[in-house]
This record gives structure tokens, C-alpha cells and sequence, in this order.
């Protein structure tokens, strides 16, 4: 083994870094309870342009919601992961929906702009690094 990994290992182990591990996990499940937040507040436009779009935001805000609340109570390597995969696939979506458009809704093209999307793409950022520094962070044992 590498020195630079048995320091690593070793250092894992330590409170501080059960308490960094610990304070990811707020700043994932406060972000994914922001990501649904922002999803919740274009909801009613979704229904009225989009409706099959409007389904997603549903179920993004369900997902937010069940893994904010996964992170809060136990915090896994499994709910760090699904946090990122979660964020990421909404980022992919709102760089399609910004550049070829979704099908019937083609007028947010170009609307890199718009206020609420770009809130989103910061927090869905902010989860998806804090979610990857989690993983990479946690002790060989709890991955």
C-alpha cells in the first residue's frame, strides 16, 4: 500500500473527518430539499406547458425529498450516489431542454438566462460536488 493511501486511510478514521463527512451530508439534503423547492415553484407553468415534464418535476420533488431525508437519518455511501445521480440527470436535462429542446417544448432554447433555471443548475452544482467530495470521503469500510 502507497503512503499517500495508508495516510488517507488512516485519516478517514479520525472525528474531524466523521464530522466533515457529517456536515456533507446537511449541505446534500439541503440542496436537495432546495432542488425541490425550485421544482415546486415552475410546477404550475410545467402542468399548463408541459404536462409529461410536469410529471418529472413530481418526481424529482419525491426523490428530493425521500433522499434529503435518507441523508438526514443514515446518510449512506448508496444515498450520496443516487443524491449525484439524481442531480446530474437534471442537470443533462436542463442542458437538453436549454439546447435542442425537449419534445413540445421548444421555447426555453437559448434561455440560459432565466432566473429560476439558473438557480437550479448552481444547487444541482453544489449537490453534485458535495455528493462525489461524501463518497470520496468515506472510510473504505462505509463505502
Amino acid at each position: 500500500m502507497s503512503r499517500a493511501v495508508e495516510d488517507r486511510t488512516t485519516e478517514t478514521q479520525t472525528p474531524n473527518h466523521r464530522m466533515v463527512v457529517l456536515n456533507r451530508r446537511v449541505a446534500v439534503g439541503l440542496g436537495l430539499a432546495s432542488v425541490a423547492a425550485i421544482h415546486i415553484l415552475d410546477l404550475p407553468g410545467k402542468f399548463a406547458e408541459t404536462p409529461y415534464l410536469a410529471a418529472f418535476y413530481v418526481v424529482l420533488i419525491i426523490a428530493s425529498f425521500v433522499l434529503t431525508e435518507r441523508l438526514f437519518v443514515a446518510g449512506t455511501r448508496r444515498d450520496f450516489l443516487a443524491a449525484a445521480a439524481l442531480s446530474a440527470a437534471v442537470i443533462v436535462g436542463f442542458t437538453i431542454n436549454r439546447t435542442v429542446g425537449m419534445p413540445g417544448a421548444t421555447g426555453d432554447i437559448g434561455n440560459w438566462l432565466e432566473p429560476l433555471g439558473l438557480l437550479s443548475i448552481v444547487v444541482e452544482a453544489f449537490v453534485l460536488w458535495q455528493s462525489i467530495a461524501a463518497v470520496v470521503a468515506m472510510p473504505r469500510k462505509a463505502r
